[in-house]
């Protein structure tokens, strides 16, 4: 007896060589090979000549031949090829070879009805996939609304650290301006004193509003985290293939609603106190001091107050 020819070893006979695909309109050259209608006429029109684009050999005119068994076994072909495209779209069991149709709750997988009455399963909880889908479904709209919520808890705590940093900033240019124009009213030899200070403002103002943007750096980030989880639930929300969703949603192990910590706003303030009246006299005084030890009175005098 004659071995089983597998389908595709019969359906490459109804193929068109031009194409490539099952015939349409089978028509015969007077050479015997075959093609569709359309394709040998376009073929003939682009080379102006009627030659067989298998062996090329040429036809005394442009008489076709509709080569009925051909048109028979293309549909046939065509037919089989749709039925196995569709069947080959439904996921089956690897174990069965039978369609999923359930979905474990207590492993967390998609199993057919054979699965489902094996003792593996047999005191699982069990239900439809499509109500899985439904449930998994609510459980992302569900992190999806809490994730909208926290992105806007997150985005007032950025814009208060925002406003901290000016004020702070604000704070030290306003320091700044006070020290220099205290400055202004002593003698000149303070101005290295003056210059001085001021540097310490600003290594203060640093430190501070350094803390404050690394916090307000991690804010951001943690923002972009919210941001593109958000992208990825909306993504799984607008999901059209419900099983795929299903396969990678029941796989899981977190989501960053799980892992975001809640995030404060660093405040912290320049020590004015340091820099009040009293510091700029006692300075004043101190640099008249040295003065007068250094012996330069008769060229310096200065009035403190």
């Amino acid at each position: 007896m004659a071995a089983k020819r597998p389908a595709g070893s019969w359906t490459e006979e109804v193929v068109c060589p031009i194409c490539l695909d099952f015939f349409t309109d089978p028509v015969a050259l007077d050479c015997g090979h075959n093609f569709c209608r359309s394709c040998i006429t376009q073929s003939w029109d682009r080379e102006g000549r009627n030659s067989c684009p298998e062996c090329r050999e040429d036809s005394a005119n442009r008489t076709l031949r509709v080569n009925r068994a051909l048109v028979r076994l293309s549909e046939k072909a065509r037919t089989l090829s749709l039925n196995l495209k569709a069947k080959k779209s439904k996921l089956q069991c690897e174990k069965h070879q039978e369609e999923l149709k359930l979905f474990c709750k207590t492993d967390k997988k998609l199993i057919c009805l054979i699965c489902a009455t094996a003792r593996g399963h047999k005191s699982h909880s069990l239900t439809l996939i499509e109500e899985a889908i439904e449930f998994y479904k609510e459980q992302v709209k569900s992190s999806f609304e809490s994730l909208t919520e926290m992105e806007s808890e997150i985005q007032k705590v950025e814009q208060e650290q925002k406003k901290s940093i000016s004020g702070v900033q604000e704070e030290s240019h306003n320091l700044q301006s006070l020290i220099t124009s205290q400055f202004a009213e002593l003698h000149q030899i303070l101005t290295e004193k003056e210059q001085r200070l001021l540097g310490d403002v600003q290594e203060e103002e640093e430190k501070i509003v350094k803390t404050m943007e690394k916090n307000l750096q991690e804010i951001q980030e943690n923002l972009n985290s919210i941001r593109e989880e958000l992208s990825k639930l909306q993504g799984q929300i607008d999901h059209k293939d419900g099983v795929i969703f299903l396969k990678e949603e029941a796989g899981r192990k977190s989501r960053v609603i799980d892992e975001t910590k809640p995030m404060l706003v660093v405040d912290s303030a320049l020590p004015i106190e340091k820099y009040d009246r009293t510091l700029f006299y006692n300075i004043a005084l101190s640099e008249t001091y040295d003065i007068i030890k250094r012996g330069e009175t008769d060229t310096f005098s200065i009035d403190l107050f």
